[in-house]
């Protein structure tokens, strides 16, 4: 029986990650993985494809509907649905073997099959039994299915079925309106689809900045989406086609026909089969692994990260947490800013955020003040034709430091780099506003906003 300083089970992007600084800091190290592939959901059926996809649909979008406006005529402008499956596949192809030579690069024993704790510090994958002084649990989590709406990955979909379809439907159903679902929609809808999105709740996106989701809907609407807000689906009929019965709270009882359905209504902890009752680890009515203020569950030697424990569920909260826990393990003393962690809706145009909404500020017993600027106003966006949305940055009142900056423009996921340092080091509202930005370029819309929270925009 092999024994190793670290057994990280999950080789997503916290568990691999984790696993290679682990490597780095002299530990000796495994992963365990059940596919084939390293990656986790992430790489191999989320971020990665999800985002190959959304490049391809809108660069075929664009040639529909944008070049000649930029004096580019392009004749008989087709869709080729295979391929553009093919290279999305290449894609992910090409970063499970970029991981696979890190591994052995830093001299990671990589076991393939399913973990499962046959004592605190023994785990069997498969027929072979490994025992370590730590173990790191970063088994990541899987789509929420509907009770009556179970997964079959050909009407009804996940979304790691909506990234493998083999033609684009005529008409898509999508249940729930968060990141993920329009998102995918936005694929579908840019390559040909009608799509009709069924929402629970009064707004799109409901974890953003208010004035920022309800722009966003009206951005997606002219793109042609349909959206049903207030509405539930309170039943199904799949035969070759997909029929929901949807209650909304002003329209009463309805049905919705349409090719397929999507159900993007959340993710739950993956935890199944890991047997944690024989680690001493009991999870919470949700499925989360309860841990401390340094990733240690009830079995002190015993670390998880990411999607298993409580926090929003991002690739890059995984990853800072995977080397966070390890650094721990090394004996170091490492620290997240989890209000500097950016979230991102990769839309078009796209959405970011850092920080704290106008809710949160002010359930924090806060004053705020808020600048608000659109890229209208921005030279560059009106060069590049992708001048929709504004940056917001909400700051305190009494202490003028940055609390919270929300973008609604094009390459708002790269803007919000700057936004999360500036968060990180607590800069404030006047430190962007004498810092010097580039002439033209988006990020100028940054600086306006924050000028505009003291009322004198320049180009406003």
């Amino acid at each position: 029986m092999e024994t190793f300083d670290l057994i990280v089970i999950g080789s997503g992007p916290g568990g691999y990650v984790a696993a290679i600084r682990a490597a780095q800091l002299g530990l000796k190290t495994a992963c365990i993985e059940k596919r084939k592939e390293l990656g986790g959901t992430c790489l191999n059926v989320g971020c990665i494809p999800s985002k190959s996809l959304l490049q391809s649909s809108e660069n075929y979008w664009n040639a529909l509907h944008h070049s000649k406006e930029h004096g580019i005529d392009i004749a008989n402008v087709g869709l080729n649905f295979a391929q553009m499956m093919q290279r999305k596949q290449k894609v992910v192809a090409g970063f499970n073997d970029g991981i696979a030579g890190l591994f052995k690069k830093n001299q990671i024993t990589r076991y393939t099959g399913t973990a499962k704790f046959l004592s605190p510090n023994t785990i069997q994958v498969d027929a072979t039994e490994l025992t370590a002084k730590n173990i790191l649990i970063a088994t990541g989590s899987e789509p929420i299915s509907l009770p009556f709406l179970p997964f079959d990955e050909k009407k009804v979909l996940s979304s790691t079925g909506a990234l493998s379809l083999e033609k684009v439907p005529k008409k898509m159903l999508v249940i729930g309106a968060g990141v993920i679902g329009v998102e995918l929609g936005s694929v579908y809808q840019r390559l040909g689809s009608e799509v009709v999105f069924i929402e629970f709740l009064d707004r799109i996106c409901p974890t953003l900045d208010e004035s920022i989701s309800k722009n966003l809907q009206q951005l997606l609407t002219a793109q042609g989406m349909t959206f049903h807000l207030s509405s539930k689906v309170t039943n199904a009929n799949i035969s070759d086609t997909v029929t929901l019965q949807v209650s909304s709270a002003d329209k009463g009882e309805s049905q919705i026909t349409g090719d397929v359905v999507l159900v993007c209504i959340g993710r739950r902890p993956y935890t199944q089969g890991l047997q944690l009752e024989n680690a001493g680890i009991t999870p919470t009515p949700k499925g989360l692994i309860p841990v401390n203020g340094m990733f240690r569950t009830t079995t002190p030697h015993i670390y998880a990260i990411g999607d298993v424990i409580d926090g929003p569920m991002l690739a890059h909260k995984a990853s800072e947490e995977g080397v966070a826990a390890v650094e721990i393990i090394a004996g170091q003393s490492p620290t997240i800013e989890y209000m500097a962690i950016p979230n991102v809706v990769y839309t078009e145009p796209e959405v970011a955020a850092v920080g704290l909404t106008e809710p949160e500020a002010k359930a924090f017993g806060l004053k705020i003040k808020t600048g608000v600027f659109s890229f209208k106003a921005n030279s560059r966006a009106r060069c590049s034709g992708s001048d929709d949305g504004f940056v917001k940055i909400i700051s305190d009142e009494a202490t003028d430091r940055l609390l919270g900056i929300h973008i609604l423009g094009p390459h708002a996921s790269e803007l919000i780099a700057q936004s999360a340092l500036a968060i990180q080091k607590k800069m404030t509202t006047l430190d962007l506003i004498h810092t010097p930005f580039a002439h033209p370029t988006l990020a100028e819309a940054i600086k306006e906003a924050a000028l505009a929270v003291y009322k004198r925009p320049i180009h406003r």
